[in-house]
C-alpha cells in the first residue's frame, strides 16, 4: 500500500518535472536583469518571462525553427544568445530590420536615412558626437540590437549583429522586480513594476 502510494507520488513528480521542462523549452523561460544596458526599461533586478514561441516553434539546444510562423519586428525586447560567446544570453532592443541601413549621428538613429520615431532610447546629457556610428547594412538573416541605455550598452555598435538563430524570445512581462540595495524588505519589493507588460 505504502509501496504503491510512493510510486504514484513519484510518478506524478516525473510527469511535472516533464511538463516543466516542455514549457520551457518550447513556451515561456523566466530571466533576470543583470545590468543598467536597458533601463529604464528593464532595471537591474527585474526578472522576466520571456515567450521562446514568439516567432516559432524552435529546437531546444540546435537553433532551428521546426515551425516559422512570424518574424521579429522593430521595437522588439528579444532575448538572445551573444553572438561571441554561446553561453550567454543578452536582451536587447530590436532597432534594424536585415536589409536595413543604420546610422547614428548625435542622439539620432537613422534607418534608411530616416530618423527613427525612437520613444525607448535614453541618451546621456553630455557628449554629443560620442554616440556617432554607421552606416552599416544588416545583412540577411541578421538583426541590429540596442540598449535602451545608449550610453551604457554594449551592443550591435560593439560586436555586431544578431543572426535570426541566435534569437530565443521577446520579452513578455516583469514577473517580480528587487532592490537589493534598499533597506527594508517592503522597500526592497519594487511593487509598481510587477505585471509590466513589454509588449
Amino acid at each position: 500500500m505504502i509501496q504503491r502510494r510512493t510510486k504514484e507520488e513519484l510518478k506524478g513528480i516525473l510527469v511535472a518535472v516533464l511538463i516543466a521542462l516542455f514549457i520551457r523549452a518550447f513556451f515561456v523561460q523566466a530571466y533576470k536583469i543583470p545590468s543598467g544596458s536597458m533601463e529604464p526599461t528593464l532595471i537591474v533586478g527585474d526578472h522576466l518571462l520571456v515567450l521562446k514561441c514568439a516567432y516559432g516553434i524552435r529546437i531546444p539546444l540546435v537553433g532551428k525553427y521546426l515551425l516559422e510562423y512570424s518574424s521579429p519586428k522593430r521595437g522588439d525586447i528579444i532575448v538572445f544568445v551573444y553572438p561571441r560567446d554561446p553561453k550567454k544570453d543578452f536582451i536587447k532592443r530590436l532597432i534594424a530590420l536585415p536589409g536595413e541601413t543604420v546610422q547614428i549621428t548625435g542622439r539620432t538613429v537613422y534607418i534608411n536615412g530616416t530618423p527613427l520615431q525612437d520613444p525607448w532610447g535614453v541618451w546621456s546629457e553630455n557628449d554629443l558626437l560620442r554616440g556617432n556610428f554607421g552606416p552599416v547594412t544588416v545583412p540577411k538573416g541578421h538583426y541590429f540590437v540596442l540598449g535602451d541605455n545608449r550610453d551604457n550598452s554594449m551592443d550591435s555598435r560593439y560586436w555586431g549583429f544578431v543572426p535570426k538563430s541566435n534569437i530565443l524570445g521577446k520579452a513578455l512581462i516583469i514577473y517580480w522586480s528587487w532592490n537589493g540595495k534598499a533597506e527594508n524588505i517592503f522597500q526592497k519589493i519594487r511593487w509598481l513594476r510587477i505585471g509590466k507588460i513589454l509588449w
